[in-house]
């Protein structure tokens, strides 16, 4: 692995640093940046919280995090307390604006140190937050503000959350962050595709069938009424699985341009077909869990799991879609999406399946020729597989065997794979916005997805029930089987 570029000293203010992300994701992926070299110990980390904490109490937040969520083969108890001296803590109702000296104190004017706030917070206080920075002197022209989702529930939503911010942040000084889009495997879907000349020339309608893109929990939705509230729709659909097929379907950037990139991105989802009242019933699935009686390991069904008052709730827990571009490289070619937990495996992956070779020249009995599939992995065992036809070695004659070329990142990379925060979060830093999502891309996601969830809003129908540990409803094996088609066997990996 080659050793990280360091980043400019920073102050990272995080709002809602007692929460769960703090101490499950930002702390344990600064502290391997911290490690790898990337950051000094002249860099702050700044929480902000209601909570009456301060600086040891935070600090001590720090090295309890990265004790447990960092890989025992990486921590140095000098290393993590020169790290957790990084930290520093302000009690601050940010709802009050009599608290904000405090932390206009604790932040440096030198303009070499990036100034970065991270809103670990609900949304509906997003424009106080802004308003606040700006009154106060904690706002200035460099600064960047990372948002966390979910940024609105519908686009007149979202619409409202991100006015509210661009009335303090320009565009270029907004990050709304993805992890998805910092995935190790993600980002080497653009080097698969363009830094090959393998790929490209047939990636496109005449040589590609259809992609099928799935991301599958085992976990359930437990008593979250976050969840309850989005559904699978939203809280995978609408960011990242999208973003996932924007990656796999737009055409060449003119270059490495955050901008570039993200005008391409923005053009697939404004060539997604609608999918309406009329057609939603014909390309979409939604399906809800049930429980298992299992004694071994007894789950309980999605309805079980709600609070009393939530009861009969038609929030899909599954969704399939069949989603089509309308443009000249992906006309006639579907785009299978599932998603869903309680499935039987957890698993994310994108799978390109070639179109079929046009004639056999082999006689009957040598085996069938399948279709060449490129299957990118995501999680877990991230890598990338070609599964590919080849004569089985005998002298018995010809007989045809899929084998697969095996790129395992784990066997290729002798280091560990960095988490997705881990890039996002110096990203920030950087100021590089290729990996997070511009403004238009977001309210196009939205366009898309609303009338999907009106017109199941409107239907009398419940979602689908599934088994708990299966690939969801029958529904969704139908929708892709009317099509000649069969989703991906997650062992084929």
């Amino acid at each position: 692995m080659q050793r990280p570029i360091p980043v400019p000293t920073f102050d990272y203010v995080v709002f809602g640093a007692t929460g769960d992300l703090t101490r499950r994701k930002l702390i344990p992926a600064l502290y391997y940046r911290f490690r790898a070299g990337q950051f000094s110990e002249r860099s702050r980390v700044i929480g902000v919280s209601r909570s009456a904490w301060d600086d040891a109490r935070f600090q001590q937040v720090a090295r309890d995090a990265v004790n447990e969520f960092v890989d025992p083969a990486y921590l140095d108890g000098a290393l993590v307390e020169k790290f957790a001296a990084c930290f520093f803590y302000v009690s601050n109702d940010v709802t009050d604006r009599d608290g904000w000296a405090d932390l206009r104190s604790r932040l440096r004017d030198d303009e070499a140190v990036v100034r970065a706030f991270y809103l670990a917070v609900a949304p509906d206080i997003f424009e106080r937050i802004c308003v606040f920075l700006a009154e106060t002197g904690c706002w200035r022209p460099s600064a960047r503000v990372v948002l966390e989702k979910p940024l609105g529930h519908d686009l007149a939503s979202s619409r409202e959350i991100n006015d509210a911010v661009a009335r303090v942040f320009s565009e270029d000084q907004v990050y709304r962050i993805d992890h998805y889009l910092g995935k190790e495997t993600v980002q080497n879907l653009l080097a698969l595709r363009f830094a090959n000349a393998l790929f490209e020339p047939i990636w496109n309608a005449a040589h590609i069938d259809h992609v099928q893109i799935s991301v599958a929990e085992t976990v359930g939705a437990g008593t979250r009424g976050y969840y309850d509230d989005s559904g699978a729709l939203r809280d995978m659909i609408q960011n990242h699985i999208l973003q996932l097929l924007c990656l796999v379907a737009m055409e060449p950037p003119a270059s490495g341009d955050a901008n570039a990139l993200r005008d391409e991105k923005l053009k697939v989802l404004r060539s997604l077909r609608p999918i309406t009242g009329d057609t939603v019933s014909k390309v979409s699935v939604r399906g809800q869990y049930r429980g298992t009686a299992s004694q071994a390991a007894a789950v309980r069904s999605y309805q079980e799991e709600l609070p009393d008052d939530r009861k009969g709730s038609r929030t899909e827990t599954f969704v399939a879609l069949k989603a089509e571009i309308d443009n000249w490289r992906w006309a006639g070619v579907p785009f299978y999406i599932r998603t869903g937990k309680r499935m039987a495996a957890k698993v994310s992956e994108i799978v390109i399946h070639f179109a079929r070779i046009p004639h056999s020249i082999f006689e009957d009995g040598v085996g069938a020729a399948k279709s060449n599939k490129l299957v990118i992995r995501l999680q877990p065992d991230e890598g990338v597989k070609l599964f590919m036809m080849v004569k089985d070695p005998g002298p018995g004659g010809m007989r045809l065997r899929e084998v697969s070329l095996n790129l395992s990142f784990a066997q290729t990379f002798e280091d560990r794979m960095p988490e997705a925060y881990e890039r996002l979060l110096m990203d920030v830093v950087r100021g590089n916005q290729t990996l997070f999502m511009r403004r238009d891309e977001l309210e196009a996601a939205w366009s898309w997805v609303d009338p999907i969830r009106q017109a199941w809003d409107a239907a009398p129908d419940f979602p689908q029930p599934y088994a708990a540990g299966t690939w969801g409803p029958t529904g969704s094996v139908a929708l892709i089987e009317r099509d000649g088609r069969a989703w991906h066997e997650e062992s084929d990996f």
